[in-house]
């Protein structure tokens, strides 16, 4: 049997109508990759090798990826229960946190609803947003890179659904403190649903910065999303999760993709959580390492974030693309955006031939 081509007014056949909205929703841009003569300083990713044992694990599931992994992710989940002292039913998995963040905007937000954030901030926020149908609402960050609560407290109105919090904020690298930060919670109305994104918590040494999962025990309406894409090393295996109560969980486990979190990157997590004292030395080096980075930069005469992140920021403006080319000419992938240009700490060599770039950029700058 022949099929017919439809045609409208002798025009050529059409395609499937896709969703009108999706024109005006940008993709998300990776960190460009680095070739095999240049340093990644584009992602933030771990520059070490996995943990002890994450690889034994990693490998040994691999050998049953002929068959569906486990979709209630019990053992992970179990171990994150214990690990942070909450009950099973508050933990939710996903494809990294940006995963679990999606599910957290379709579990509240849909079209004519609004979701809140600062900005610049994570560059996947107005993008799930827009996915979900519901509008955005991006609140500029004060001039010197910081949350401006006051602005996003005056941005909530009644069709606000959900509010992301980032901190540190990727990718300037400031935090929020404790009596700012549960201060701005106790003023968001109860229905509205405050996302606090910790995928940089490891890197924190600022005494002054809560836990989000202290904050999160006796507030009904904070979710906190973490994931092992930074610190434990495995972005590649795409694993993150959330805590909140049961309600908020349970919806997440609802509109997460099923299956989303393969076996290999259950097993592999579970064994980074049981690799501890490992993962803080190696996280107590990139810290070291950043310290050394940002009083190279101030050295050198820049104005930049505090950073508790493994990145450090230079708020380059329109310079921002010609700084990163100057990078990349010098063998290191850096990540530009509008405003500035985010640097990822790597390997101390990598890290130095940025400095060396960074030194001779300020000249042009100080004239």
């Amino acid at each position: 049997m022949k099929r017919r081509s439809r045609t409208v007014s002798g025009t050529a056949p059409q395609g499937p109508r896709l969703r009108p909205t999706l024109d005006g929703i940008p993709t998300y841009k990776p960190g460009k990759p680095a070739g095999a003569d240049a340093y990644k300083l584009s992602s933030n990713e771990n520059p070490y090798d996995p943990l002890p044992g994450v690889l034994e694990a990693a490998v040994k599931a691999a050998g049953s990826f002929n068959r569906y992994p486990d979709m209630g992710v019990s053992e992970l989940t179990a171990e994150l229960a214990r690990r942070f002292d909450v009950p099973v039913e508050h933990i939710a998995t996903g494809t990294g946190s940006v995963g679990v963040a999606q599910s957290l905007v379709l579990s509240t937000a849909g079209p004519g609803d609004e979701v809140i954030f600062a900005w610049r901030s994570f560059e996947a926020y107005p993008i799930i947003t827009q996915v979900a149908g519901a509008t955005p609402v991006p609140v500029p960050l004060t001039a010197g890179g910081d949350h401006d609560l006051d602005a996003m407290l005056a941005a909530v109105t009644e069709r606000t659904r959900l509010i992301f919090v980032c901190n540190p904020n990727n990718p300037t690298g400031n935090v929020i403190h404790r009596a700012e930060l549960e201060r701005f919670l106790d003023a968001v109305p109860a229905e509205v649903l405050v996302v606090v994104d910790e995928a940089y918590i490891e890197f924190i040494r600022d005494p002054e910065v809560p836990n989000g999962i202290d904050l999160y025990r006796d507030r009904p309406n904070v979710c906190v999303l973490r994931t092992f894409s930074k610190a434990y090393g495995l972005a590649g295996l795409r694993v993150g999760f959330a805590v909140a109560h049961e309600p908020v969980a349970n919806a997440l486990r609802k509109t997460a993709v099923p299956f989303g979190v393969t076996q290999i990157a259950q097993d592999a997590a579970v064994a980074s959580l049981r690799a501890e004292e490992a993962l803080m030395v190696r996280v107590d080096a990139l810290v070291e390492e950043r310290a050394r980075v940002v009083a190279g930069l101030r050295a050198q005469g820049w104005e930049i974030p505090d950073s508790q992140a493994n990145f450090v920021w230079l708020g380059l403006g329109e310079r921002s693309q010609e700084f990163a080319a100057a990078c990349a000419a010098a063998g290191v992938i850096v990540r530009p955006f509008p405003e500035g240009v985010r640097i990822s700490i790597g390997e101390a060599e990598g890290n130095t031939i940025f400095l060396s770039v960074a030194e001779a950029f300020r000249k042009t700058i100080d004239g």
